[in-house]
């Protein structure tokens, strides 16, 4: 018989919750991620990190800054290894337009806010962000805070 491969319990690499923290999410794209082999076999680890990535773009193409994916220690000695390498995002030239107009506006910026699988291929999931100000993030979590104590009021009355 053949054995049967685990399911995977998540799609997800990596998650930025920072990014939703500091910034308002207006639009979100998909893009390719281009990456080498030693990379994609560390993603597979799940050894990822984007806590203070962004999107950068130059000549008309768009790349990431700040990702971190570490080595795994049993890598290939003779590969160089950049964790923090910049890496290119493959997108269309409408959308790189259509953000690189956006990005030229005051106050936005491109921040990448996922990496996941979708099927065998890598992507990252970038947004068109506006930044908060600080009484807008004492707001947001006045709000979380104030629904998981309905959430407890509602689970108490319904006992």
């Amino acid at each position: 018989m053949a054995k049967k491969k685990k399911a995977p319990s998540s799609n997800t690499i990596a998650l930025n919750k920072k990014a939703k923290h500091d910034y308002f999410i207006e639009e979100k794209f998909e893009a390719g991620l281009e990456l080498q082999g030693w990379e994609v076999k560390s993603c597979r680890e799940g050894k990822a990190q984007l806590t203070d990535s962004y999107v950068l773009f130059k000549d008309g193409q768009a790349w990431l800054l700040g990702a971190r994916i570490q080595p795994l220690t049993s890598a290939s000695t003779h590969y160089v290894t950049e964790p923090d390498r910049t890496r290119r995002l493959l997108l269309n030239k409408r959308e790189i337009a259509k953000l690189v107009a956006a990005v030229n506006q005051k106050g936005y910026a491109c921040v990448c806010t996922a990496i996941y699988w979708k099927k065998h291929l890598i992507k990252c999931e970038i947004a068109l962000a506006k930044g908060k100000a600080s009484h807008d993030k004492r707001e947001t979590e006045k709000e979380r805070e104030w629904n998981r104590q309905k959430q407890r009021i509602m689970r108490t009355d319904n006992r």
